[in-house]
């Protein structure tokens, strides 16, 4: 299940498979450069286990939902995550109102969560609200834990 990305010289929508959200690449129309994904990805379950099966680099979930006042002041933290790891991590934004059961897969209990994955292994889980520079550093240390995969 690709991720469909407009290139922003000549609008064209390209496909990126999961395992290429990290990297550089370019548009299939007018070779422009494409960088790596600087924002969250609102993942369903497909997308969700393809992101994380498939990517080299440290993930990032945020498990929330609209209701939730610590997930909207949260929010603008996660994106800044995105934007300060583009290249390094992948950011990953998960409604447990629309996929309870997602949520239910990594006992949420509160939100928000945070999961940082590494290899489809948890690397660490924590509630409450945090700042860009705890999950920045949450994402550098699982960097650089060796897991086998």
């Amino acid at each position: 299940m690709p991720v469909i990305r407009a290139c922003s010289q000549c609008g064209q929508k390209n496909r990126v498979p999961a395992k290429h959200l990290a990297s550089t690449g370019h548009c299939g129309k007018c070779k422009s450069h494409l960088p790596p994904f600087a924002e969250p990805l609102a993942a369903d379950d497909a997308l969700f286990d393809e992101i994380v099966q498939g990517v080299r680099v440290p993930v990032l979930v945020d498990f929330w939902a609209e209701w939730c006042g610590p997930c909207r002041a949260a929010a603008p933290e996660v994106l800044r995550t995105a934007a300060d790891m583009a290249g390094k991590a992948v950011v990953v934004k998960v409604d447990t109102e629309k996929y309870p059961q997602l949520a239910g897969r990594f006992d949420v209990r509160g939100i928000p969560n945070f999961v940082v994955l590494l290899g489809g292994r948890v690397v660490m889980q924590q509630a409450g609200l945090v700042g860009h520079d705890q999950m920045e550093q949450w994402l550098r240390d699982a960097a650089s834990t060796r897991i086998d995969v």
